[in-house]
């Protein structure tokens, strides 16, 4: 059953295609046909084992080793199947999501899945062992709240670089400001900090503690396009159609001469109000 295991899926794998859905099953394929075959071996050997009269004996101690043996294969199994699942998803989904969550979080979260899956078919194999797993577990509890107590400000910055990846308020490349912070722009964020290049080509590493707990301005956002409005003012002898008319070709001139101006969007003008010595207006453009 074994070698037809192996055939079955070997054979499979060669007449897929290379669509993504495709890869995914060939994948997972490749996966199976080494670790179900192995574990079907030593499941014949358990039985044709067990069904020797001379086991009688020893039939117990044959179980428990079937049960060590069967768990290790499990758990290596599973942290296969999140190898190739996760590595599908880096590989063809990932670079399609503008989300950098993915990117950063799956092979965090991969590697513990993997670590996960060993240390459970450890400790299954230990109980089947007749050792009492129960002080283990209570000392693996204690042992994480202290290391939790200790690298507290790192975990604080951990989850706080979680929220900021997954809230997508930036990406590398924008420029941003911080309330009473400094401005400039993301190169790069990490689980522990954030860091941007200032105008001055200075690196600035922001804790993303800190930069959860901020107000954060994106100048780069939604759109690159700055509204930008230029105040002025005029005598109260000016002639304020003039006025209007001289600023709108202005700022229209400035909008048909710039590469850096938004041409979809007119130039606006309007009176904002009444100065001491002049009439102040405004000029709005993108």
């Amino acid at each position: 059953v074994a070698m037809l295991l192996r055939a079955v899926t070997s054979f499979i794998s060669h007449r897929l295609g290379g669509s993504r859905g495709q890869i995914a099953v060939k994948m997972a394929l490749g996966a199976v046909r080494n670790t179900g075959p192995l574990f079907l071996v030593t499941l014949g050997i358990f039985l044709g084992v067990s069904a020797l009269p001379e086991a009688e004996p020893w039939r117990d101690g044959i179980t428990n080793v079937w049960r060590v043996v069967a768990a290790l294969q499990i758990s290596h199994g599973v942290a296969s199947a999140t190898r190739v699942v996760f590595g599908w998803y880096g590989q063809y989904v990932a670079p399609r999501t503008e989300s950098q969550f993915d990117d950063k979080m799956f092979p965090l979260l991969r590697r513990f899945l993997v670590v996960a899956s060993y240390l459970l078919g450890a400790l299954i194999a230990l109980d089947a062992m007749g050792v009492s797993i129960s002080p283990i577990i209570g000392g693996l509890g204690i042992t994480g709240l202290a290391v939790a107590l200790a690298l507290q400000p790192t975990l604080a910055n951990f989850f706080a670089g979680t929220y900021v990846l997954s809230d997508g308020g930036f990406t590398m490349g924008d420029y941003i400001e911080l309330q009473g912070g400094p401005a400039g722009y993301v190169i790069e964020v990490g689980w522990r900090s954030t860091k941007i290049r200032t105008w001055l080509n200075n690196l600035v590493v922001i804790p993303n503690s800190v930069m959860a707990d901020s107000i954060v301005t994106n100048y780069s956002g939604p759109v690159k396009a700055v509204n930008i409005m230029v105040t002025s003012g005029v005598s109260y002898e000016s002639d304020l159609q003039k006025v209007e008319e001289a600023s709108l070709e202005v700022g229209r001139a400035l909008i048909e001469g710039s590469p850096d101006a938004v041409k979809s969007t007119d130039a606006f003008f309007g009176f904002d109000s009444f100065g001491d010595s002049n009439i102040e207006f405004w000029v709005f453009l993108q």
